[in-house]
Protein backbone atom coordinates (compact mmCIF):
# COMPACT_ATOMS: atom_id res chain seq x y z
CA UNK A 1 0.00 0.00 0.00
CA UNK A 2 2.77 2.95 1.19
CA UNK A 3 5.06 1.88 -2.39
CA UNK A 4 1.39 2.86 -4.25
CA UNK A 5 0.94 5.58 -2.55
CA UNK A 6 4.53 7.02 -3.57
CA UNK A 7 3.88 5.91 -6.86
CA UNK A 8 0.69 7.86 -7.23
CA UNK A 9 2.63 11.01 -5.14
CA UNK A 10 4.81 11.83 -7.98
CA UNK A 11 2.48 11.23 -10.45
CA UNK A 12 1.04 15.03 -9.46
CA UNK A 13 4.17 16.47 -11.12
CA UNK A 14 3.29 14.48 -14.69
CA UNK A 15 -0.87 16.54 -14.18
CA UNK A 16 1.38 19.89 -13.68
CA UNK A 17 3.45 19.67 -16.88
CA UNK A 18 -0.05 18.50 -18.42
CA UNK A 19 -1.84 21.80 -17.46
CA UNK A 20 1.34 23.91 -18.61
CA UNK A 21 0.63 22.05 -22.00
CA UNK A 22 -3.05 22.11 -22.31
CA UNK A 23 -4.47 25.21 -20.62
CA UNK A 24 -4.13 28.87 -20.46
CA UNK A 25 -5.28 29.94 -17.35
CA UNK A 26 -2.65 28.56 -15.27
CA UNK A 27 -2.52 30.58 -12.66
CA UNK A 28 -6.37 29.92 -11.67
CA UNK A 29 -5.27 26.14 -11.42
CA UNK A 30 -1.79 26.44 -9.58
CA UNK A 31 -4.43 28.68 -7.09
CA UNK A 32 -6.74 26.40 -6.30
CA UNK A 33 -4.30 23.59 -6.13
CA UNK A 34 -2.08 25.59 -3.28
CA UNK A 35 -5.36 26.68 -1.44
CA UNK A 36 -6.60 23.51 -1.45
CA UNK A 37 -3.11 21.46 -0.36
CA UNK A 38 -3.28 24.52 2.09
CA UNK A 39 -6.45 23.31 3.71
CA UNK A 40 -6.01 19.63 3.49
CA UNK A 41 -2.06 19.56 5.04
CA UNK A 42 -3.20 22.16 7.75
CA UNK A 43 -6.31 20.51 9.17
CA UNK A 44 -4.04 16.88 9.03
CA UNK A 45 -1.22 18.63 11.07
CA UNK A 46 -4.41 19.18 13.55
CA UNK A 47 -6.54 16.02 13.41
CA UNK A 48 -4.28 13.38 12.58
CA UNK A 49 0.05 14.05 12.84
CA UNK A 50 -0.08 16.06 16.21
CA UNK A 51 -2.56 13.04 17.63
CA UNK A 52 -0.66 10.41 15.69
CA UNK A 53 3.24 12.04 16.93
CA UNK A 54 1.80 12.06 20.53
CA UNK A 55 0.38 8.61 20.45
CA UNK A 56 3.95 7.23 19.25
CA UNK A 57 6.00 9.42 21.62
CA UNK A 58 4.43 9.34 24.59
CA UNK A 59 7.34 7.63 26.31
CA UNK A 60 9.77 10.03 25.29
CA UNK A 61 10.41 13.70 26.23
CA UNK A 62 8.68 16.41 24.49
CA UNK A 63 12.62 17.73 24.06
CA UNK A 64 13.25 15.27 21.69
CA UNK A 65 9.88 15.46 19.66
CA UNK A 66 10.57 19.39 19.34
CA UNK A 67 13.90 18.47 17.95
CA UNK A 68 13.02 15.88 15.28
CA UNK A 69 10.47 18.24 14.35
CA UNK A 70 12.45 21.40 14.00
CA UNK A 71 14.71 18.56 11.86
CA UNK A 72 11.92 18.29 9.56
CA UNK A 73 11.67 21.78 8.84
CA UNK A 74 15.71 22.19 8.75
CA UNK A 75 15.88 19.66 6.60
CA UNK A 76 13.13 21.36 3.39
CA UNK A 77 14.81 24.54 4.59
CA UNK A 78 18.63 23.71 3.09
CA UNK A 79 16.65 22.01 -0.09
CA UNK A 80 14.78 25.16 -0.99
CA UNK A 81 17.66 26.99 -0.88
CA UNK A 82 18.59 25.54 -4.21
CA UNK A 83 15.20 25.95 -5.56
CA UNK A 84 14.83 29.64 -7.01
CA UNK A 85 11.92 31.75 -6.58
CA UNK A 86 9.12 30.68 -8.26
CA UNK A 87 6.59 33.22 -7.81
CA UNK A 88 6.34 34.14 -11.52
CA UNK A 89 7.84 30.92 -12.54
CA UNK A 90 5.91 31.31 -15.70
CA UNK A 91 7.63 34.56 -16.55
CA UNK A 92 11.08 33.04 -16.50
CA UNK A 93 11.17 32.89 -20.48
CA UNK A 94 10.68 36.84 -19.95
CA UNK A 95 13.74 38.20 -18.47
CA UNK A 96 16.04 35.11 -18.37
CA UNK A 97 18.63 33.51 -21.35
CA UNK A 98 17.93 30.42 -22.87
CA UNK A 99 21.51 29.20 -20.42
CA UNK A 100 20.03 31.38 -17.33
CA UNK A 101 16.91 28.96 -17.78
CA UNK A 102 18.65 25.24 -17.80
CA UNK A 103 20.45 26.31 -15.04
CA UNK A 104 17.29 26.80 -12.76
CA UNK A 105 15.74 24.24 -14.64
CA UNK A 106 18.92 21.82 -13.41
CA UNK A 107 19.16 23.23 -10.15
CA UNK A 108 15.37 22.88 -9.25
CA UNK A 109 15.30 19.33 -10.72
CA UNK A 110 18.06 18.08 -8.14
CA UNK A 111 16.53 19.94 -5.20
CA UNK A 112 13.29 18.39 -6.19
CA UNK A 113 14.83 15.17 -6.73
CA UNK A 114 16.28 15.19 -2.96
CA UNK A 115 13.04 16.34 -1.50
CA UNK A 116 10.81 13.84 -2.66
CA UNK A 117 12.92 11.25 -2.13
CA UNK A 118 12.71 12.70 1.80
CA UNK A 119 8.93 13.01 1.34
CA UNK A 120 8.52 9.62 0.06
CA UNK A 121 10.49 7.91 2.79
CA UNK A 122 8.06 10.07 5.39
CA UNK A 123 5.19 9.08 3.58
CA UNK A 124 5.89 5.72 3.34
CA UNK A 125 6.32 5.21 6.77
CA UNK A 126 3.07 6.67 7.82
CA UNK A 127 1.33 4.22 5.70
CA UNK A 128 2.88 1.41 8.17
CA UNK A 129 1.09 2.74 10.87
CA UNK A 130 -1.98 4.52 9.10
CA UNK A 131 -2.52 4.14 5.71
CA UNK A 132 -5.42 6.57 5.75
CA UNK A 133 -3.38 9.28 7.12
CA UNK A 134 -0.40 8.31 4.26
CA UNK A 135 -2.79 8.69 1.67
CA UNK A 136 -3.98 12.16 2.83
CA UNK A 137 -0.63 13.42 3.32
CA UNK A 138 0.03 12.05 -0.37
CA UNK A 139 -2.96 14.50 -1.32
CA UNK A 140 -1.94 17.39 0.42
CA UNK A 141 1.99 17.01 -0.82
CA UNK A 142 0.37 16.03 -4.24
CA UNK A 143 -1.55 18.89 -4.69
CA UNK A 144 1.46 21.08 -3.22
CA UNK A 145 3.64 19.34 -6.08
CA UNK A 146 1.39 19.82 -9.44
CA UNK A 147 3.28 23.44 -9.63
CA UNK A 148 6.51 22.16 -9.38
CA UNK A 149 5.49 20.01 -12.05
CA UNK A 150 4.60 23.32 -13.90
CA UNK A 151 8.08 24.52 -13.16
CA UNK A 152 10.11 21.70 -14.48
CA UNK A 153 7.99 22.11 -17.58
CA UNK A 154 7.71 25.68 -17.83
CA UNK A 155 12.25 25.97 -17.49
CA UNK A 156 12.85 22.94 -19.34
CA UNK A 157 10.38 24.16 -22.47
CA UNK A 158 13.05 24.67 -25.02
CA UNK A 159 15.47 21.44 -24.92
CA UNK A 160 14.87 18.34 -26.56
CA UNK A 161 11.74 16.22 -25.66
CA UNK A 162 13.50 13.18 -24.90
CA UNK A 163 15.53 14.98 -22.35
CA UNK A 164 12.11 16.45 -21.07
CA UNK A 165 10.70 13.34 -20.68
CA UNK A 166 14.06 11.99 -19.30
CA UNK A 167 13.48 14.98 -17.06
CA UNK A 168 10.01 14.73 -15.67
CA UNK A 169 10.23 10.68 -14.91
CA UNK A 170 12.78 11.58 -12.55
CA UNK A 171 10.71 14.29 -10.61
CA UNK A 172 8.30 12.12 -11.05
CA UNK A 173 9.78 8.29 -9.70
CA UNK A 174 11.86 10.24 -6.93
CA UNK A 175 8.85 9.77 -4.25
CA UNK A 176 8.40 5.86 -5.15
CA UNK A 177 12.39 5.66 -4.35
CA UNK A 178 12.11 6.86 -1.41
CA UNK A 179 9.27 5.16 -0.68
CA UNK A 180 11.40 1.91 -1.71
CA UNK A 181 14.53 2.41 0.36
CA UNK A 182 11.79 2.62 3.38
CA UNK A 183 10.48 -0.41 2.06
CA UNK A 184 13.58 -2.49 2.18
CA UNK A 185 14.36 -0.94 5.96
CA UNK A 186 10.82 -1.41 7.11
CA UNK A 187 11.91 -4.64 8.99
CA UNK A 188 14.08 -2.66 11.37
CA UNK A 189 11.44 0.47 12.14
CA UNK A 190 9.94 -0.22 15.87
CA UNK A 191 7.60 2.17 17.20
CA UNK A 192 10.03 5.22 18.32
CA UNK A 193 11.41 4.84 14.33
CA UNK A 194 7.85 5.71 13.92
CA UNK A 195 7.34 8.41 15.86
CA UNK A 196 10.60 10.28 15.47
CA UNK A 197 9.36 9.98 11.60
CA UNK A 198 5.84 11.10 12.54
CA UNK A 199 7.65 14.43 13.80
CA UNK A 200 9.67 14.64 10.71
CA UNK A 201 7.12 14.68 8.55
CA UNK A 202 4.94 16.84 10.55
CA UNK A 203 8.28 19.36 10.51
CA UNK A 204 8.27 19.04 6.86
CA UNK A 205 4.76 19.17 6.70
CA UNK A 206 4.99 22.81 9.15
CA UNK A 207 7.07 24.14 6.67
CA UNK A 208 5.16 23.49 3.65
CA UNK A 209 2.32 25.22 5.08
CA UNK A 210 4.34 28.18 6.88
CA UNK A 211 6.85 29.03 4.56
CA UNK A 212 5.47 28.12 0.54
CA UNK A 213 1.49 27.53 0.86
CA UNK A 214 0.57 30.49 3.37
CA UNK A 215 2.30 33.36 1.60
CA UNK A 216 1.47 32.26 -1.62
CA UNK A 217 -2.40 32.08 -1.10
CA UNK A 218 -1.74 35.73 0.74
CA UNK A 219 -0.32 37.35 -2.32
CA UNK A 220 -3.17 35.34 -4.40
CA UNK A 221 -4.94 37.86 -6.75
CA UNK A 222 -8.04 35.36 -6.42
CA UNK A 223 -8.44 35.61 -2.74
CA UNK A 224 -12.55 33.87 -3.41
CA UNK A 225 -10.55 30.93 -4.87
CA UNK A 226 -8.02 30.71 -2.33
CA UNK A 227 -10.79 30.70 0.40
CA UNK A 228 -13.02 27.93 -1.92
CA UNK A 229 -9.97 25.84 -2.08
CA UNK A 230 -8.66 26.31 1.48
CA UNK A 231 -12.83 25.08 2.76
CA UNK A 232 -12.55 22.36 -0.17
CA UNK A 233 -9.10 20.81 1.50
CA UNK A 234 -10.56 21.18 5.33
CA UNK A 235 -13.55 19.31 4.02
CA UNK A 236 -11.67 16.64 2.49
CA UNK A 237 -9.59 16.14 5.63
CA UNK A 238 -12.98 16.48 7.62
CA UNK A 239 -15.04 13.67 5.68
CA UNK A 240 -12.25 11.06 5.68
CA UNK A 241 -12.71 11.71 9.53
CA UNK A 242 -16.03 10.12 9.19
CA UNK A 243 -14.70 6.69 7.53
CA UNK A 244 -12.27 6.14 10.56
Amino acid sequence: MGLLITFLLGLFFILGSLIVKFFKNTKLIENLSISIALGTMASLVVFDLIPEMLEHMKDVSIIISILLIFCGIGILKILDLFIPEHDHEYGFHHHCSEQNLIHIGIVSLIAIILHNIIEGMAVYSLSIDSPKTALLVALGVGLHNIPMGMIITSTMQHEPKKYRIITLLLATLSTFFGGLLMFFVSSMINDFVIGALICLTLGMILYIVLFELIPHVLHSDNKKVSIFGIICGIIIILISSLFE
